[in-house]
């Protein structure tokens, strides 16, 4: 795994703003798609990959996530 995406080696507070940084973006992707569809004037490709780049952010999302969640055994 490439050192920029290893969560691994960060700390949990550079993690938390990486996990804000993701976040907003992805938040930004969906407002674009949306403003898109809805205008209709965008051709799909340009969709798909935007979609693409929302799921990416979302999988970074969610590894964030599960690495500033402490294991909790019940």
């Amino acid at each position: 795994m490439n050192a920029p995406t290893d969560v691994s080696m960060k700390t949990d507070e550079v993690l938390r703003v990486e996990l804000e940084v993701f976040r907003r973006q992805h938040r930004d992707l969906d407002e674009a798609i949306s403003a898109l569809e809805e205008r209709g004037t965008a051709d799909q490709l340009t969709v798909r990959r935007l979609k693409k780049q929302k799921l990416i952010l979302k999988d970074k999302i969610a590894l964030i996530e599960d690495r500033l969640t402490p294991d909790i055994i019940a």
